[in-house]
């Protein structure tokens, strides 16, 4: 088990303060607070790209009839997590949540439950290790069928294209035929957003890097999107003003 550090900001905890959440520590607060003076629109892009990811679990879970979900880098338990939304449309639908933060860890198999005919669990393991992921994952999904894999937030920690890229085929790869990747990060579409990404970095923990929509769409390569495709967070099947976070959903062919 990692030791919970609390005087060092964590992506987690800042976002869990942004959503209005309890469980961060003044170090990330302090940095949540910077953020936002610069760039007082970050806790509403907050809510905004959860949302979004509400969406897809309902599409997923629902029009799509995908009944496994495996969200990685899931963050703290907040309203309307990823198996509250799948069961609410398929009371059976299973889901692992992983995330590498202790303090993530800690709420987690406490907070995460499911209702009778589904199931939940949770991993704590890095992202970048797809294969200890899917080794653990497969006590309670099925990888002989499709998995919607939720990449939310989190590939911007990783600088590298080509390294986001083998992180993302490294689940894909290893998932059947039919499975789903949906993901959504911050793009470097505005000098505001820039900025508030520079003042993360200044002591944050791990760092984020913005990506062009371009970036963004070449990690669903080889992959069928969903309609509409690359969009703004506001704009995935909803109607609402451009965000800098863009996001998408791709199916593995059959």
């Amino acid at each position: 088990m990692t030791t919970m550090d609390t005087d060092t900001p964590q992506t987690a905890r800042i976002w869990n303060y942004l959503l209005g959440g309890t469980d961060n520590y003044p170090a990330d607060r302090a940095v949540g607070d910077q953020i936002v003076q610069g760039m007082p629109q970050l806790a509403e892009n907050a809510r905004l790209s959860r949302a979004f990811l509400n969406r897809a679990t309902r599409y997923l879970a629902g029009e799509a009839g995908v009944g496994q979900f495996l969200d990685v880098g899931s963050g703290l338990p907040a309203a309307s997590n990823t198996h509250e939304v799948a069961q609410a449309v398929d009371p059976a639908a299973r889901v692992v949540y992983v995330d590498s933060d202790p303090l993530v860890a800690a709420h987690a198999r406490t907070l995460l439950t499911s209702t009778p005919e589904g199931a939940t669990d949770y991993l704590e393991a890095d992202m970048r290790d797809p294969a200890t992921i899917l080794s653990g994952a497969a006590r309670t999904l099925d990888l002989d069928r499709p998995v919607a894999l939720f990449l939310m937030g989190v590939l911007g920690h990783v600088e590298s294209d080509d390294e986001a890229a083998a992180i993302v085929h490294g689940f894909l790869d290893a998932l059947a035929p039919g499975s789903y990747f949906a993901m959504y990060d911050g793009s470097d579409t505005s000098a505001a957003n820039t900025e508030a990404v520079r003042i993360w970095n200044l002591s944050a923990n791990p760092q984020y890097h913005l990506r062009s929509v371009e970036r963004i769409a070449a990690l669903f390569d080889g992959l069928d999107l969903v309609e509409p495709g690359v969009v703004p967070v506001t704009r995935w099947r909803s109607d609402g003003d451009e965000v800098d976070q863009y996001c998408a959903v791709g199916r593995k062919p059959v």
